[in-house]
């Protein structure tokens, strides 16, 4: 296989990447036929799975429009993925100029792309680090040259929690995060869930199935369990609800039936 000139050399382009199978559901041209073969194997179970993306990449918009509405200027986004059309910098710039945002994730041609994508942008960076190491994203050069903690932020977690397993306790690295933020900050997540999916749950877990088998475990959370992490948070109306359903620009009815398969909320610290 061709290494493309944007593919950091570090990386093992024979294994598939999360990040870069989000990205051919988008219809993004930055992935491998090794990811676009996991990407189809799993839509032979759940042929949606491109429709829930989009839904997710929405609602993110929307969310961070809400955020900068209420007159938030920082943007926290991590397990932030390979930069796409409406990313958070540009959808925060258009509603706030001057809004900063920093993107995190650990995927190192995510973490290349962003870079590209931001040279020269002095009020978006981004920094390789994991979800599970929120100290060190925190303490990140990045976080502390654009990010004032003493200040409400937008933290997004947007489809990053169900590929981490609770023997790892997202609770806690979610918590330790949420403790960082002023008063006034917001939680921006969505989270994959067995609820709400219009097929049969075993038949959805043979695409679940796919993430474990390249060894990316997906991870379906009950809704209950999904609003765990929103523990001493104030829940933004309409509260945690199927992505199309949270402040919705047209209506929900009209949406596929994929779109409403997991959760969504925005929660605000008191």
């Amino acid at each position: 296989m061709e290494r493309p000139a944007w593919a950091p050399r570090s990386i093992d382009i024979s294994v598939p990447s999360v990040s870069r199978i989000y990205d051919f559901y988008l219809g993004g041209s930055h992935n491998f036929e090794v990811d676009r073969e996991a990407a189809r194997r799993a839509m032979e179970f759940m042929p949606g799975l491109p429709k829930i993306m989009q839904a997710n990449r929405a609602f993110m918009r929307r969310a961070v429009c809400f955020a900068a509405g209420e007159g938030i200027d920082q943007f926290l986004d991590i397990g932030s993925g390979i930069p796409t059309f409406g990313n958070v910098h540009e959808v925060a710039a258009r509603s706030r100029p001057g809004a900063r945002v920093v993107y995190v994730d650990h995927d190192p041609v995510a973490v290349a792309h962003s870079e590209a994508v931001l040279a020269g942008n002095d009020d978006a960076d981004v920094v390789a680090g994991d979800l599970l190491k929120p100290a060190e994203i925190l303490a990140s050069a990045q976080v502390e040259r654009l990010i004032d903690l003493n200040r409400p932020v937008a933290l997004l977690l947007v489809a990053i929690l169900h590929f981490v397993e609770d023997e790892d306790d997202p609770y806690a690295a979610v918590a330790e995060l949420s403790d960082a933020l002023a008063p006034g900050s917001l939680l921006v997540l969505t989270h994959a869930s067995y609820e709400n999916i219009p097929l049969p749950a075993e038949r959805a877990g043979g695409a679940v199935d796919v993430y474990k088998d390249i060894r990316n475990p997906l991870i379906m959370r009950s809704r209950e369990h999904i609003a765990r992490f929103f523990e001493g948070y104030d829940m933004v109306e309409p509260g945690l609800v199927p992505m199309p359903r949270w402040r919705p620009e047209g209506e929900p009815e009209e949406e596929d039936p994929y779109a409403f398969s997991g959760f969504a909320g925005v929660g605000r610290t008191a």
